[in-house]
């Protein structure tokens, strides 16, 4: 499929049994719920999927199930987090066999590497494949800003087509347009800063909560891409506690719980990670039935008809 790079792309969880095998029946149950939903494609096997927990077989096992399920009707891209290039080149290529529609590619997080050494991660990876690939540049969480003059080094590779930009710092939007003009699709990976990265011309938003609110998510950003700011800024912020939850170490746990608590999915993790409790469960189960409480009513938006 050619990968249309913008709108909404939920980084899907993985959804495991209490046993934590991977409940695939739930997974596809998720998926179909989602696109019904109206979401543009999905990042399969991000940080929200819990990939560093997942063995190799189960990540190759976990992206045939998802294509099955998908069957073409949106883009599925797979994140990439080998801690080699030779590692990440393999799953590349096998994700390239499974059919996958593209690559989000991270450095090798485990090790922080010079400017240099995260440029030829991210070169010889992308040599390897002709699947797009898409830069995720989080240095809030792995140390390492992909910047604007390494950016301008990774331009020359034609399949690195797009930036996760999760600096959290809007500014970098206009300076990535300003240097590289079209060159890249940027999409938003901080929930609590969509609406502003979309107004800034961020053409997709990688998101978390959008797996517990896909609707509104959808809404939301339809309504800031046609200029309706004050529509937008509505939803944003009855939003905005829930967007918050995406920000924080245990951003995984809270989504999942939070998809639990509205029926679409199970609080279930990996070691190392843990499910919530005490004050953080209770925080979470609190924002959480706000938002059903409070809910806005999308039909006054119905006149939202352009595509994202």
């Amino acid at each position: 499929m050619q990968v249309n790079w913008q709108g909404v792309f939920p980084a899907i969880s993985t959804q495991f049994n209490q046993d934590g095998s991977i409940n695939y029946a739930a997974n596809a149950r998720m998926l179909n719920q989602l696109i019904a939903d109206g979401i543009d494609g999905i990042i399969a096997l991000g940080t929200v999927g819990e990939n560093a927990s997942l063995s190799a077989s189960e990540k190759r096992e976990f992206l045939q199930q998802t294509v099955k399920t998908v069957a073409g009707r949106i883009p599925v891209i797979a994140g990439c987090t080998e801690n080699s290039a030779p590692v990440a080149i393999d799953y590349v290529k096998a994700a390239e066999q499974i059919g996958v529609d593209g690559i989000m590619l991270l450095p090798a997080v485990v090790y922080r590497g010079t400017d240099r050494e995260v440029l030829t991660h991210y070169q010889t990876v992308a040599r390897a494949t002709r699947l797009p690939i898409m830069i995720y540049n989080n240095p809030v969480s792995y140390g390492i800003d992909i910047n604007l003059d390494m950016t301008a080094i990774l331009a020359e590779e034609p399949n690195i087509v797009a930036i996760k930009e999760s600096t959290t710092d809007t500014r970098r939007i206009t300076e990535l347009q300003s240097r590289f003009g079209q060159r890249f699709q940027i999409f938003c990976g901080v929930d609590d800063i969509a609406l502003e990265s979309v107004l800034l011309g961020a053409t997709g938003w990688i998101s978390g909560l959008t797996n517990v609110f896909p609707r509104e998510s959808v809404t939301l950003f339809k309504l800031a891409r046609e200029g309706r700011i004050a529509e937008a800024r509505e939803i944003y912020r009855w939003f905005m506690p829930l967007l918050r939850l995406d920000t924080i170490p245990t951003l995984v746990q809270c989504i999942k719980l939070a998809e639990q608590l509205v029926g679409r999915g199970s609080e279930n993790v990996r070691l190392p990670r843990l499910a919530l409790s005490g004050k953080e469960r209770a925080y979470v189960e609190q924002v959480v039935a706000l938002a059903l409480e409070t809910r806005p009513d999308l039909t006054k938006f119905a006149a939202t008809t352009t595509n994202a």
